[in-house]
């Protein structure tokens, strides 16, 4: 028997990286499985896919709009449409399972796999889950969640899938990681053995954070400590010219980049990381034992907050409000820490209580055992 699996998700890296990660493992685990995605030409899909070597079948994009309004009107169409191209790849690929995390095309991936009496497994990433997995989970033969709080019918929690890199920083042993970031040093063009701060704002970037960490860099500097700074795409600027203000010492030990692709590099070179609280982040951060302070994304449905709460209430991380981010918050309160050994340490001790490295294998194992695929 040759495994077949068709994966839908897509449109931010929150749904792509959680769905390569099992495409990845299904793959090693069988070489000469069927793997195919279901994703939009619009998502980021389009690119991390293909790169990663799988076949992606186009669908087309179906928002589903949280609140009435003009969406409402062309939604039947579309769905319609979205749902026969998803049937389409069915029928030509015939997988064993269908499993979905979420996102636009997740939606008629379901629907079409209930016509045709599919098995359906879905994965929600976040605490909080969205429309198209509340869906789902009223016919999948699995439901699989990132957190224990997340309300949905049936579900099973099992953290969520890691890339294999940061699946395999997780489990290394001490002398591993001191290489790697020694190794994270040299491509960074940092030093290995001051304290590091990691600034992100994920693969979008956040300006909150940009200019309030930009604008306190020089009492983080003057602690000693030296600070990675990934502001994303086309949000430099502003903190380059805040950087161009210091001393030439100071931004010596401040590295600016606009897009960071060895975000497992980064990790392992940081003491402190400040970021958005997307699931995947959090979940990263807790296998890896990074102490974080997050600040979630003040839009949405406040997920964010829901998914950096079982973080910080173990004590590995600290939360901040979007609206309390300053230079002076900064300024009061990270190089304190970041010269606090003893607190970091349990602040990492605390977040790996949380973690699940081993997720993305524990699914894979589900996903065997539901299709009845040789183990």
């Amino acid at each position: 028997m040759v495994p077949s699996i068709l994966l839908a998700g897509g449109g931010t890296a929150g749904h792509v990286n959680p769905l390569l990660a099992v495409a990845g493992e299904v793959r090693r685990r069988y070489p000469d499985a069927s793997i195919r995605v279901l994703g939009t030409k619009e998502g980021l899909e389009s690119r991390l896919v293909p790169e990663q070597g799988f076949s992606l079948d186009i669908v087309p994009k179906v928002p589903l709009p949280r609140r009435p309004s003009a969406q409402w009107v062309s939604l039947p169409g579309n769905l319609r449409r979205a749902v026969a191209a998803a049937h389409q790849v069915m029928e030509e690929q015939k997988p064993d399972l269908v499993m979905g995390f979420g996102g636009y095309v997740s939606t008629p991936a379901y629907l079409a796999a209930k016509q045709l009496g599919i098995p359906i497994v879905i994965h929600e990433q976040n605490a909080r889950p969205g429309l198209a997995n509340k869906l789902g989970a009223r016919f999948a033969q699995e439901v699989m969640v990132t957190f224990e709080s997340t309300a949905l019918p049936g579900a099973r929690a099992v953290g969520l899938p890691l890339r294999a890199d940061v699946a395999a920083q997780a489990v290394s042993s001490p002398q591993a990681l001191a290489q790697k970031r020694l190794e994270a040093g040299e491509y960074f063009g940092i030093s290995p053995h001051r304290s590091t701060l990691l600034v992100t704002g994920g693969s979008l970037g956040a300006v909150s954070l940009n200019r309030a960490v930009s604008g306190a860099a020089r009492s983080i500097l003057n602690a000693g400590a030296q600070i990675l700074h990934v502001t994303g795409k086309d949000k430099a600027e502003g903190v380059r010219e805040q950087v161009a203000r210091l001393e030439p010492q100071l931004a010596s030990r401040y590295v600016v980049v606009e897009y960071m692709d060895r975000m497992d590099l980064a990790y392992a070179a940081c003491d402190l990381v400040i970021c958005r609280a997307g699931a995947g982040t959090v979940c990263e951060i807790a296998a890896l034992g990074v102490p974080a302070v997050f600040v979630p994304l003040p839009i949405g449905n406040g997920e964010q907050r829901l998914n950096a709460q079982p973080l910080v209430s173990a004590g590995g991380a600290l939360m901040v409000a979007d609206e309390d981010l300053s230079p002076d918050w900064i300024e009061k309160t990270i190089p304190l820490l970041m010269l606090d050994g003893p607190q970091l340490a349990r602040m990492r001790d605390a977040a790996r209580t949380v973690g699940h490295p081993g997720a993305t294998a524990h699914i894979v194992d589900r996903l065997s055992a539901l299709a009845e695929w040789p183990r």
